[in-house]
């Protein structure tokens, strides 16, 4: 995740409890304090949607069956949603136990393995569920996800029996695959994504994750159970078989979830709008100015030749020469992101326009200044300061309300296969970002989105993964994401602490990739090096664990490095403070 702490904020931080190997990042790591996720419509004192009840999710399948990313993107739409929910990845208890730096023993993941090795197996099963049973009894959590293999019918109805004697309902989600292309995939992933192969070049990494696939297939048993609540996922989604899920609203809400849910590889972009003949105001939709239409031409060849070295690259790493997935380009109805759109329209990718892509409404704040707007709603204004998620002006939308307008194109997002470019306004690429990388509801409106960068979101097991790519030489006035923000001392003031040894950041890691300065390194969200100089907030952090890094252009580089900047970008910035007026046309 696009988590930036550094090792001593995270170590000092009262917000945050070490749950998993895979080190800091917003989907593993439980906050502190009780805040509001950014679709949650109510909250209650104990932090449990009241009329929900609790439960396990237990998942079943083979190696490399996308049990992991269908585990944490379950754990993030409930979150989103408000459901106090933790994944509970039983490889991470498995690392734990036998300690940093050590491996189990070689017939740890076989059928017939010995009984020093079965005895650690079950210390392993036992300590992962007590920890689950701690969550739902004693942490008001609602939702434990036990990402494990669980093979057996026999080890499957133990399971069921031991958390309904603590009135805990038990939903199975199976991953089944024959698919070799899907499986073959996933296998090459696991490199970049899995804690076990830090280090490990790909080929013996392939071949030790295939031995452990056909140590599980002998005693592999497919969901049958006519008892049991369980869903069957085959081949990443082509099917779906749902047995007995009726316990229960979130039950129903998560198995709608996965209908729309699947395994399959693809990347995600965002880009901002081009600039219009009228850039005051909302209601005149006006259609793209000069500068806007040059940097619609400029951000398709920019993504096109992107598209193209990443392809190059995958296939310099050893991997198959396939062809480039189809790009598919979602806008909104507004002229400014469908004109936008016209270049690529041109070589042949499909677009499609979605209504619920329009930017935040600004209803009276129409062509107002911030000026006008601190002179007119002075008391909007400082409670817009203290809230900017879920304040609303006078007959405006507020984030909230387009996250929960944006619920609709968040399930689609999740069924899109093909490669996907979104052309929105910066509200809503803040809004999705957030969904995707886990953010909190109080960052998401401190998002930058420069207009000089497409963001790209990069699917992976443990953690998504955010990269800049740089649209050079764009006209300065045009770059700029948001309006002059005015000061307001009813903001909080956020103390700013520098990289400046230059450290690799590794997103969703905590501490610099080089240095391997904490226990429990093992992060598997990325191996791919991202440049973590310049400020860094380290006081906005909230169940997204989110911090900020200064722009690139206001960084120093050498002229080798500023090339290899382009493409291997900073994470996300976020702003000090939140523009006054949310909704305008930067």
């Amino acid at each position: 995740m696009d988590t930036l702490l550094t090792a001593e904020v995270y170590a000092n931080s009262p917000r945050f409890r070490r749950r998993s190997s895979v080190f800091v990042d917003a989907i593993h790591d439980m906050p502190e304090t009780q805040e509001l996720a950014p679709a949650q419509l109510y909250s209650t004192e104990s932090g449990r949607l009241f009329h929900s009840g609790r439960i396990v999710i237990a998942t079943v399948g083979l190696p490399a069956r996308g049990k992991t990313h269908i585990s944490v993107a379950v754990a993030r739409y409930l979150r989103w949603l408000g459901v106090k929910t933790h994944v509970f990845h039983l490889g991470d208890y498995r690392r734990s136990t036998v300690g940093p730096g050590k491996d189990v023993p070689d017939d740890y993941f076989f059928v017939n393995a010995s009984p020093s090795s079965v005895l650690l197996r079950n210390k392993i099963l036992k300590k992962c569920r007590e920890d689950i049973l701690n969550f739902l009894e004693h942490e008001n959590g609602q939702v434990a996800i036990y990402d494990a293999v669980n093979p057996r019918a026999g080890g499957r109805q133990a399971i069921a029996k031991e958390f309904a004697k603590h009135k805990i309902e038990t939903l199975f989600i199976e991953s089944s695959c024959d698919d070799q292309r899907i499986i073959e995939e996933n296998v090459r992933s696991v490199k970049i994504s899995s804690p076990d192969y830090i280090g490990w070049n790909d080929m013996d990494a392939v071949r030790d994750y295939l031995a452990r696939i056909n140590a599980r297939i002998p005693d592999f048993e497919s969901m049958h159970e006519k008892d049991l609540h369980w869903v069957k996922i085959v081949n990443g989604g082509d099917q779906v078989i749902v047995n007995n899920c009726k316990f229960g609203y979130l039950s129903q809400r998560i198995v709608f979830y996965l209908l729309n849910l699947h395994i399959k590889s693809r990347q995600t972009y965002f880009a901002r709008a081009g600039t219009t003949t009228e850039e005051e105001s909302y209601k005149a939709d006006a259609h793209l100015s000069e500068e806007g239409r040059e940097y619609a031409k400029k951000m398709s060849e920019t993504l096109f030749e992107h598209r193209k070295k990443e392809r190059q690259a995958i296939i310099d790493r050893g991997g198959p020469d396939n062809a480039l997935k189809p790009l598919t380009i979602w806008t909104s109805t507004r002229k400014r992101t469908v004109e936008t759109a016209f270049d690529l329209a041109d070589m042949g990718y499909r677009v499609r326009q979605r209504t619920q892509l329009s930017q935040l409404h600004p209803g009276d704040l129409e062509k107002m200044s911030e000026q006008d707007i601190l002179d007119k709603f002075p008391e909007e204004v400082k409670k817009h300061a203290q809230d900017p998620y879920h304040h609303r002006y006078p007959r405006a939308e507020s984030y909230h309300d387009l996250a929960v307008r944006l619920e609709p194109i968040i399930l689609e997002l999740e069924r899109e296969q093909n490669d996907l470019l979104i052309i929105a306004h910066e509200s809503v690429l803040r809004v999705l970002y957030g969904y995707l990388m886990a953010c909190n509801a109080t960052d998401i409106p401190k998002l930058d989105f420069p207009r000089n960068e497409i963001i790209e979101i990069i699917p992976s097991s443990y953690s998504n993964l955010a990269k800049r790519i740089k649209i050079r030489s764009l006209p300065e006035h045009i770059v700029p994401n948001s309006p002059d923000i005015i000061p307001l001392s009813a903001v909080p003031s956020i103390s700013v602490s520098s990289f400046t040894n230059g450290d690799e950041i590794t997103s969703g890691s905590a501490t610099p990739s080089a240095s391997g300065a904490s226990q429990g390194s093992s992060q598997g969200a990325s191996e791919t090096p991202i440049v973590g100089k310049g400020a860094m907030v380290s006081t906005s952090v909230g169940s997204g664990g989110l911090g900020a890094v200064a722009d690139a252009d206001e960084i120093s580089l050498p002229p080798a490095a500023q090339a290899e900047q382009d493409l291997e970008s900073d994470p996300l910035p976020v702003r000090e403070k939140v523009a006054i007026n949310p909704t305008a046309q930067s």
